[in-house]
């Protein structure tokens, strides 16, 4: 059975940082791609970025190009979202999940966590 657990969300000011954490089981980490998603209050599901770590590739939504860093242990079947110079935009519900395609052209979502919440205010 597959699970993933997030850990690290919280309460941050603004231009502060946080690192979320993902812990994963049941299936193979490190031959899989992983993602980060968000849903902020009142809105929809946004993708973030994802990790194909097999292939040494990493991607970001725009908005978050130069202040968010995905990485992955693959010995300890960790996802990490290292999370710098926050705004108050960036306050939702965070989510991992795996992907289901092999690269970012066929990214899709299997299985998701339980979800973490990120607060960006003073």
């Amino acid at each position: 059975e597959v699970q993933l657990v997030e850990s690290g969300g919280g309460l941050v000011q603004p231009g502060g940082s946080l690192r979320l954490s993902c812990a994963a089981s049941g299936f193979t980490f490190s031959t899989s791609g992983m993602s980060w998603v968000r849903q902020a209050p009142g809105k929809g599901l946004e993708w973030v970025s994802s990790i194909y770590s097999y292939i040494s590739k990493t991607y970001y939504t725009d908005s978050v190009k130069g202040r968010f860093t995905i990485s992955t242990d693959n010995a300890n079947d960790m996802l990490y979202l290292q999370m710098n110079s926050l705004k108050s935009e960036d306050t939702a519900v965070y989510y991992c999940a795996t992907n289901t395609g092999r690269t970012i052209q066929e990214l899709g979502f299997g299985s998701w966590g339980q979800g973490t919440q990120v607060t960006v205010s003073s």
